[in-house]
């Protein structure tokens, strides 16, 4: 099974990328919020899924609490790795499991091609499982505070017509230069500051 794997990026599209290692390019779906380019060296959380129908399917992940969030996501009752990247794609981890410990159904129905019902459903299913992961220490989530302050940052630069992998870009640049301690205001500035640069 592969569990990771390391490699340079030679193509990149929405919502997957090809990753040539040892002269073998193998391709991979990944959440659409990646901050990967082509040209970029990486090491990546990876997941090999296999259905009766389309045969094997690769997927791919930059952080280790993405991979975790996509294996309990298809741990689901009848969704599959398809939806669970839709899901990523649309929502940071931390937020998406915020939302399952808050039993926030409403936020989760939001989601494209994720309905009442099944927000629902995910929210029974995973619960207890996210608590035990976080009383164990296994996984570590942000305080809300400051998940809140980069959900409205994101709110904020995709109501000005940027797109996700845009304000992904953008946060990992925060992140990188150390800027995440700013106000929101400030952080909001050195956003546009960057992708209006075209970096």
């Amino acid at each position: 099974m592969i569990d990771f794997i390391c490699g340079k990026v030679i193509n990149v599209k929405d919502s997957s990328i090809t990753v040539l290692t040892n002269g073998i390019g193998l391709n991979f779906q990944i959440p659409q919020t990646h901050n990967i380019k082509e040209g970029d060296n990486v090491e990546l959380q990876t997941y090999f899924h296999w259905n009766s129908d389309n045969g094997p399917s690769l997927f791919a992940f930059e952080k280790e609490l993405d991979k975790t969030t996509f294996l309990l996501i298809i741990d689901c009752h009848k969704i599959g790795p398809k939806i669970a990247i839709n899901i990523l794609s649309q929502i940071p981890s931390e937020d998406f499991l915020e939302a399952v410990l808050q039993n926030d159904d409403k936020r989760l129905s939001n989601l494209n091609g994720i309905g009442a019902k099944k927000s629902e459903q995910i929210i029974i299913e995973l619960k207890n499982k996210v608590t035990k992961l976080i009383t164990t220490g296994k996984i570590q989530l942000q305080d809300k505070q400051s998940t809140m302050h980069w959900q409205n940052l994101s709110d904020a630069l995709l109501s000005l017509g940027y797109s996700k992998p845009e304000v992904g870009s953008a946060f990992k640049f925060l992140r990188e230069a150390n800027l995440s301690d700013l106000s929101f205001d400030q952080l909001l500035r050195k956003s546009l500051g960057f992708l209006s640069k075209g970096i």
